[in-house]
């Protein structure tokens, strides 16, 4: 069944539930039978003719329904639906949903494409994951998603969608695919030993994101952005230290 994640100041009229199964095969649906089980929610997301009210933020996963198919929107089983609040994540602009699942699935993939590139001495394969992570980057997604989507569709992993900013984990892949084109340069050079230790690093900073939780990256630019630079506007969740993964 998909899951409905409610906002901390709807959750006293849902009897205080953090979360809700839903069978429904579409986000209208869902928000129906979300208000039909806890009438008091029906005012907050529902106009009286039963659409949602425009200013109400639906996202399935991480993707939010106006870029979808709107209140149509189908649903999977392990599908999660947020019903996203305005809450300050820097600069007056509100966090978003961001799925760490596919974030983990990415790190996870860069870790053992990069181990494998050097036990089979393929430094190609560092060219091929720089690739992808550049162009993950350029298109606000992670480089593997394709890997993880195909794993979701197996029912191998469900979504972990927290508020968060994308922004800061955009940058990070952008500065581990920037390391890895540096070690495909060095390889072209000759330089093996630099390069393999530029793939190395990138793999050692996505195994600190992948088991402890901590994105260098993510905090670079949070510093990044202490300094007022032009393209470095986000400030961590409230309560998480710049880094850090938020909790659920």
């Amino acid at each position: 069944m998909a899951t409905i994640r409610l906002p901390t100041p709807l959750r006293p009229y849902a009897d205080g539930l953090k979360e809700v199964d839903s069978g429904a095969d579409s986000v209208l649906e869902a928000l129906r039978e979300l208000t039909q089980r806890y009438p008091a929610l029906a005012p907050h997301l529902l106009k009286s003719d039963g659409r949602l009210r425009p200013y109400v933020n639906v996202f399935v996963n991480d993707q939010d329904i106006r870029g979808l198919n709107g209140e149509a929107t189908e649903l999977q089983p392990q599908d999660r639906v947020m019903i996203v609040p305005s809450i300050a994540g820097g600069s007056g602009a509100a966090l978003r949903p961001v799925d760490h699942a596919a974030l983990r699935a990415n790190q996870a993939a860069i870790i053992g494409s990069l181990a494998g590139s050097y036990i089979a001495g393929a430094p190609w394969v560092v060219t091929l994951v720089a690739l992808l992570m550049l162009l993950g980057a350029a298109r606000a997604r992670p480089g593997f998603g394709w890997l993880y989507l195909a794993l979701r569709r197996g029912n191998l992993l469900r979504p972990d969608v927290v508020l968060d900013n994308p922004e800061p984990h955009r940058f990070a892949q952008l500065l581990g695919g920037f390391f890895l084109g540096m070690a495909s340069v060095a390889f072209l050079l000759g330089l093996t030993a630099i390069g393999w230790g530029l793939a190395g690093l990138v793999a050692l900073l996505a195994g600190i994101n992948l088991f402890a939780g901590i994105c260098l990256g993510c905090a670079i630019y949070y510093w990044l952005a202490r300094l007022h630079l032009p393209g470095f506007s986000k400030s961590p969740p409230p309560g998480v230290l710049p880094g850090r993964r938020p909790a659920a």
